[in-house]
């Protein structure tokens, strides 16, 4: 992520705002991401059952609007989920002042995000009065746009933005994105909350499945505690503000140079959400090779991922290789465990499933860095996987017991 964004990163046709409403002490607690023009629009949200009246709304929405929306309005500090029969009037309610205020918008345009403590009653009349500073304030300055990713955040330490640029039709697209998440992070379908603009023209059904890919390959890919929130969701916007030719097909040059810009886009978020664990020092590598397909190489490298001994292990630094091996037996996947072999940071630890000679102090060292690389091959197939993970350290423990308090 770059310190601050330029003009330049800005898609062209969108606005931002955010705001205090009063939901959190004093931060910024309310924010919008705005298409000046219907935008075709593509979203994928939470597979949890327990989803947040927010998700229910916003999947009515995108339905009834056939994927042409205007923007998304995003409150932290309240999860609005489990309220009983209030939250989800309060979402509609909520999409409902901002259509009104911009004027010509209906409610089913607008997709309605919430972050934060699961069953507490949402204050909705603070999000209602404070809709029309936030419509009257709205810019296309980058400093807007920072504001807004900074509106988003819980118990997360930094705001996280990142840009691409991408050639469709001749000319030059741009698509930006933000995220938010820190805890609560195992995406299934989507991340904690992240929203992507371009300004390139894409057709709804190129948009959902270039969206669907890439999540595939990067949200869906990170873990931080195994936990997959309530309130997950992944909303991108396209104007073709930017002039270019449509993107019509899921085939061509046009629809891969934007695929691999909008990756690009999500894979950086999908990292810095890691890098910002809760009481993270560091981002863990998984990669899984050699199984008998690339499903059973997932389960695996996610089973490891999400050990928390394998997590405690590198909180402190040691080389402990047993618990990646052992990890990867309770995986439930079938490998022979003679066959396969462990490098840590690029040092081989084990051979045939038991120990290598290596360099302890070494080894030691190499996962004292911000960024370490596991790699495990068991040999048997063609099968790959990588996750995303960071270390479990005492910090975590103390952030999620008093996260109420």
């Amino acid at each position: 992520m770059s310190a601050h964004l330029s003009p330049s990163d800005i898609p062209q046709g969108f606005s931002f705002a955010a705001t205090h409403s009063g939901l959190k002490q004093s931060q910024s607690d309310l924010g919008i991401l705005i298409s000046e023009t219907p935008a075709v629009a593509a979203a994928v949200f939470t597979m949890n059952r327990v989803a947040a009246a927010p998700v229910v709304a916003s999947r009515e929405h995108l339905k009834k609007s056939r994927g042409r929306m205007r923007g998304v309005i995003v409150n932290s500090g309240n999860a609005n989920c489990c309220t009983r029969e209030d939250g989800y009037p309060a979402s509609i309610a909520t999409a409902a002042r901002l259509a009104a205020e911009l004027g010509g918008a209906a409610a089913q345009e607008f997709i309605v995000c919430s972050t934060g403590v699961i069953g507490a009653p949402l204050r909705v009349d603070k999000i209602l009065a404070a809709v029309p500073q936030l419509v009257q304030t709205r810019s296309s300055d980058p400093g807007a746009f920072e504001e807004f990713a900074r509106a988003i955040v819980t118990t997360d330490t930094r705001p996280k933005w990142a840009a691409a640029k991408c050639r469709v039709g001749g000319k030059e697209a741009r698509i930006l994105g933000c995220a938010k998440g820190s805890g609560m992070i195992q995406p299934n379908m989507a991340t904690m909350l992240s929203f992507i603009a371009t300004d390139a023209g894409v057709s709804a059904p190129a948009l959902q499945r270039a969206l669907r890919s890439a999540v595939g390959s990067t949200f869906n890919c990170i873990t931080v505690d195994g936990d997959t929130s309530t309130n997950d969701t992944v909303a991108l916007f396209a104007n073709g503000q930017s002039g270019d030719a449509k993107i019509a097909k899921t085939a061509g040059a046009d629809y891969k140079s934007f695929c691999s810009a909008l990756e690009r886009v999500c894979r950086e978020l999908s990292l810095a959400i890691v890098a910002d664990g809760e009481g993270a020092q560091r981002v863990i590598e998984i990669e899984l090779r050699g199984a008998s397909s690339d499903e059973v190489a997932g389960r695996i490298a996610r089973t490891i991922a999400n050990s928390p001994l394998v997590k405690t292990a590198f909180a402190g630094a040691d080389p402990n290789w047993g618990r990646i091996l052992a990890a990867a037996g309770r995986s439930g996947a079938e490998f022979d465990v003679a066959r396969t072999n462990i490098w840590i940071g690029g040092m081989a630890v084990c051979r045939g499933g038991r120990e290598t000679a290596f360099d302890e102090t070494a080894a030691h060292r190499k996962m004292l860095d911000k960024f370490v690389r596991v790699r495990i091959d068991i040999g048997s197939g063609r099968g790959a996987a990588r996750m995303w993970t960071c270390d479990f350290t005492q910090e975590y423990v103390h952030i999620n017991a008093s996260y109420r308090t």
